[in-house]
């Protein structure tokens, strides 16, 4: 596993507020106040006020076991139930639907060639090694194509067919081989779930996700066929991302409900491959670490749109950023911190 490298909170720890979300009725949010059940209350305050520091945070919610014992938005941040673009924490969610998808026998399982399904827009005289890409390839980031995010992201989005485009990419690597972070590979699980299941991706995650749990999935962006965008833009609001979070930190039941197969969330934070860019451990749609010996499986959206599971303390994180800024600049390992040196105290103390 590997341990996140993150500056101490000491700076970010000196004074400063933040503006909390404003209460609602008392019957709707039981566990808002005086949050001390479950984890350190000092430590907490704490890391609440330095979390207030960060100029680009908008909203941080912690729970344990379920129980709301932090809820706050920060810099004019929307309120906590509208939903916002949550990036590429949108590839765990297209994870997810995959998982669910296999289950249903829509898909027959992470080693189904993507071949036969994307077939009508694949190059006619195709690279080999495109048969052998798979589900999981795509999933793990480790399908060998060129990348269609970075340098190639406006070239590929840019293009009148971008389910085609990502096909017909040169492979700079075999598959199953090293990690290629692209969202032309999530966009091409869109497409296959929308053409194996003849529902779109956005009707799937209202069905499939948005009415067990219990939270709205609004439509966001599509390609020019009409494919919604795999891997980005998703729009979900701070509590429902929360709501998906416990799913997962639940083993893919609750409320008396198997929504996603436990096996499925054991597959998805099995270690596959490794970022080149942060060293981390990439599964499933999920970067997989560890804070203070604390296992952690977390969902990573551009400019900071996050949610953290940390299975053995029973807890539940998800952080929303502005997503319009520039390359984060230390953004990201701040709110690692806030996990790392804050919450996970909380808990250890708190018990």
């Amino acid at each position: 596993m590997m341990v996140f490298r993150v500056a101490a909170l000491a700076a970010l720890f000196a004074a400063g507020g933040c503006e909390a979300e404003p209460r609602r009725a008392a019957q709707a949010e039981p566990a808002r106040a005086a949050p001390t059940r479950g984890l350190d209350a000092a430590t907490l305050a704490r890391t609440v006020e330095a979390a207030g520091r960060l100029p680009r945070i908008r909203s941080i919610i912690v729970l344990r076991d379920g129980q709301v014992l932090a809820e706050h938005r920060f810099n004019g941040g929307p309120p906590l139930d509208r939903p916002v673009n949550i990036k590429s924490a949108s590839k765990s969610v297209m994870s997810a639907l995959v998982g669910i998808a296999i289950a249903r026998g829509v898909l027959t399982g992470a080693d189904q060639p993507i071949l036969p399904l994307l077939r009508a827009d694949a190059p006619a005289n195709p690279d080999p090694r495109l048969a052998r890409v798979t589900v999981g390839n795509l999933l793990s980031m480790q399908a060998g194509l060129e990348r269609t995010s970075g340098p190639n992201y406006g070239r590929w989005v840019s293009n009148p067919n971008w389910v085609r485009f990502a096909l017909s990419r040169p492979f700079v690597d075999e598959p199953g081989g090293r990690m290629l972070y692209s969202t032309g590979s999530t966009h091409l699980l869109s497409a296959i779930l929308t053409r194996a299941s003849g529902k779109s991706t956005h009707t799937l995650a209202r069905e499939w996700l948005g009415e067990p749990l219990g939270i709205a999935i609004p439509p966001w962006p599509r390609d020019p066929q009409g494919i919604f965008f795999g891997g980005n833009d998703m729009l979900m609001s701070p509590r429902a991302l929360t709501r998906f979070g416990e799913l997962y930190r639940l083993g893919g039941r609750i409320d008396g409900r198997q929504v996603v197969p436990a096996a499925w969330i054991e597959a998805s934070w099995t270690p596959r491959t490794t970022s080149p860019w942060s060293g981390q451990a990439y599964g499933y749609g999920w970067f997989v670490g560890e804070m203070r010996g604390h296992p952690v499986r977390f969902a990573w959206g551009y400019g900071g749109q996050m949610l953290y599971i940390l299975p053995d303390l029973r807890l539940t994180v998800a952080m929303t950023s502005d997503a319009t800024a520039a390359r984060e600049g230390g953004h990201i390992d701040a709110l690692h911190a806030l996990v790392r040196d804050g919450i996970v105290p909380a808990a250890e103390t708190g018990g």
